[in-house]
């Protein structure tokens, strides 16, 4: 969007704008797809017209949306404040931007379209770069980095840390706990609710104990999360959700968005925004830990060094 435009749509909303930082607009709908969930009634119906045809809101008047939403104007009123905006002239300016952003950054290439079985793959490849492109930019949106800084921290400093996860967020905390290993962080990973609560139970202050789950509510994360808060471990939650019971039991929370599309629900979208989170958490570990990450990496790297398939001369 350029800065014409985007003070075009300010002029339409009934605000002033600054087009290069307007008051921390990107994520607006981020924000709102994080929040849909935990809304009812009529204000979920909101988010769901607002999701569904963004351009479309940015471009609507408030009666408008209330009409297309089956809803009131005091409605919308309501769900602007819900989602932590003055009013729906605010709403109207940062989807403006931000859907402006989008599509110059090719990022709305039909991420709303259905994926049909009898679609080439060459428009399927469309599809999914676009939805994980969007889903990484909402996660950057969304991430507090003085989370990931306190994350960081505990982690550098921990004598042991756990990750826990099920199914596809199992194999999320796998590989985090591989990459924590390989610069000498002692760290395992629990998929298993009865090996993870044993584990659980041995940690203590000066531990970390580490969970993933898209959704939250996930009860065996919950239950092994649980376990170790009670022994004094630094809980971390890395979730899609603010208010899921995983996240209300962390003291520290890394949120991640996801774009859905027909083959690949939320909880397998998620994957992609999960593994940037913690590739940020590690690489934050490493740079706290610089001589010892360093040395450690390097041993484990010679280490292996040996099975690497010996180069064949010309």
């Amino acid at each position: 969007m350029t800065e014409h435009e985007v003070e075009t749509a300010a002029r339409t909303a009934g605000v002033d704008a600054d087009p290069v930082d307007h008051r921390g607009v990107d994520g607006v709908l981020a924000r709102v797809r994080a929040g849909a969930a935990e809304l009812t009634g009529a204000l979920r119906r909101v988010a769901e017209q607002v999701l569904s045809d963004p351009e479309a809101a940015a471009r609507a008047t408030i009666v408008e949306l209330a009409e297309r939403s089956g809803t009131s104007p005091a409605t919308i009123t309501r769900f602007c404040r819900a989602m932590g905006f003055d009013g729906y002239a605010d709403l109207r300016l940062g989807i403006a931007v931000e859907t402006g952003r989008a599509r110059s950054a090719g990022w709305t290439v039909d991420i709303g379209r259905e994926i049909q079985p009898n679609d080439p793959l060459e428009r399927v490849l469309g599809q999914i770069i676009a939805a994980d492109t969007r889903a990484m930019h909402d996660t950057a949106a969304l991430l507090d980095l003085a989370e990931v800084e306190r994350a960081a921290v505990a982690v550098a400093g921990a004598g042991r840390v756990n990750i826990f996860g099920a199914s596809g967020s199992a194999l999320v905390g796998a590989e985090m706990q591989f990459s924590l290993h390989r610069i000498g962080v002692a760290a395992w990973a629990w998929s298993d609710v009865h090996g993870g609560l044993a584990s659980a139970a041995l940690l203590g202050p000066g531990d970390v104990a580490l969970a993933v789950s898209h959704s939250g509510q996930t009860r065996e994360t919950i239950e092994m999360l649980a376990e170790a808060g009670s022994r004094g471990a630094t809980t971390v939650a890395v979730t899609g959700f603010p208010r899921s019971p995983l996240a209300e039991l962390a003291e520290i929370v890394l949120l991640t968005a996801s774009q859905a599309t027909t083959f690949r629900p939320d909880a397998l979208s998620a994957r992609h925004p999960q593994l940037v989170v913690l590739d940020l958490l590690y690489i934050a570990v490493a740079q706290r830990t610089h001589h010892r990450a360093h040395a450690a990496f390097r041993r484990t790297a010679q280490a292996v060094d040996g099975h690497k398939a010996a180069r064949s001369t010309p």
